[in-house]
């Protein structure tokens, strides 16, 4: 099967969980609204989809490589559009909560078993700018779903917003089950549920990537869960002008990934992370001394994107390399700790706005990001090519 229609394929079903995924930030403050709570107490919602997301992880990677990663693929995406659907229904946080927690739960397999599967068909020379192709064009949906959502939410509700992601949920499926039957997939029928997480994370290498992983999830989407409440609260904006202004970030994302795979083969993978995560920090202090200056927001919103993808499809790229016969497990582990981290810092950021502000927020996880960026300059050997069996 031709390539690029498999990177367009999974990619639109990364397209969809990630659209699906990111939405509830741009609406956040339009849900607290119509269900009688504040920002900070919503963000409930976000921290329930994305622990989940990161816990289930675990399980499919070891299901990708006992079943075949492209039949997890389709069988999760499936239950996915049901799960989304059933979010349109809720009507207090408790129930919204449980909704995307199931949500979170099918998701979970989308991105790291994609990516496992790129990591299989393509070469190494050619990896990077599969997986910053795949990325992108998920990461496209992440970012016309902050304006198509916005727009949603704006005339109609926010609950049309997931009923209209159940529908591109369903086009997904209906690839999956028909064109993506012919996607090479591979059965591992030996696999073992706990010893390959072991095996990855004996190597000191590995240990320290997810770890940088975990904190990057912390600061950045922690970041991230609160820029559309903080530009409704500065600006009074209304969800479809709060959806345009953090289209930036899918935009610079999208850019990201395109550029990253050559960035990386110019200048090394740790300077490309580098570049990504120092992005990210100049972001969230933006946001925190000019952030009353919408255009300044608006860049502040695009370098987040931008610095997002640069650091993560790196960390990503390096991942694949951990252990050549279980991929699956491999990115299913450095996807648990990036949403993992990001359920904690969104978690923590809701207590920080709740007891002091969203500028304070920002500027705790910057810092964070700076420290983070000093501590992977450090970091020596881990960003080096090294393969497991």
């Amino acid at each position: 099967m031709d390539k690029k229609k498999i990177v367009l394929i999974l990619g639109f079903a990364g397209f969809v969980t990630m659209a699906d995924n990111w939405v509830v930030s741009p609406i956040l403050p339009s849900i607290a609204q119509n269900l009688g709570v504040d920002v900070a107490s919503a963000s409930l919602v976000i921290t329930a989809y994305m622990l989940p997301f990161g816990l289930f992880q675990l399980l499919y990677g070891y299901l990708a490589e006992r079943f075949g990663k492209r039949q997890v693929i389709t069988f999760s995406i499936l239950m996915f559009t049901f799960a989304t659907a059933l979010c349109a229904f809720a009507f207090a946080i408790p129930d919204l909560a449980v909704y995307r927690a199931l949500t979170g739960m099918f998701a979970a397999s989308i991105m790291p078993v994609s990516l496992a599967l790129i990591g299989d068909l393509f070469p190494m020379e050619e990896r990077q700018s599969a997986i910053g192709s795949f990325m992108s064009i998920s990461f496209l949906g992440q970012g016309l779903s902050m304006a198509i959502g916005g727009s949603i939410a704006y005339f109609l509700n926010w609950r049309g917003v997931f009923g209209v992601y159940a529908g591109l949920a369903v086009i997904s499926s209906v690839l999956l089950f028909t064109i993506g039957r012919k996607i090479p997939s591979t059965k591992n029928k030996e696999s073992k549920a706990l010893l390959p997480y072991i095996t990855i994370l004996k190597n000191p290498s590995s240990t320290i990537i997810y770890t940088l992983v975990i904190f990057e999830g912390i600061f950045l989407i922690g970041s991230f869960s609160f820029l559309g409440g903080f530009i409704k609260q500065v600006f009074g904006l209304n969800n479809f002008a709060i959806g345009m202004v953090m289209t930036a970030f899918g935009i610079m994302a999208l850019v990201a990934g395109k550029k990253s795979g050559k960035l990386a083969a110019k200048i090394g993978r740790k300077k490309t992370a580098i570049i990504g995560l120092t992005s990210a920090f100049i972001a969230d202090i933006l946001l925190v001394s000019i952030g009353n200056y919408l255009p300044v927001v608006v860049i502040a919103v695009g370098a987040m994107g931008f610095g997002f993808m640069m650091a993560h499809s790196t960390f990503l790229t390096i991942a694949t390399e951990f252990a050549a016969k279980a991929r699956g497990i491999a990115m299913s582990l450095v996807a648990f700790c990036f949403m993992g981290g990001g359920g904690i810092g969104t978690a923590i950021g809701g207590k920080i706005v709740s007891s002091s502000s969203f500028e304070e927020l920002f500027l705790i996880y910057g810092i964070g990001l700076l420290a983070l960026t000093m501590i992977t300059v450090l970091v020596k050997k881990s960003f080096k090519s090294s393969v497991q069996a």
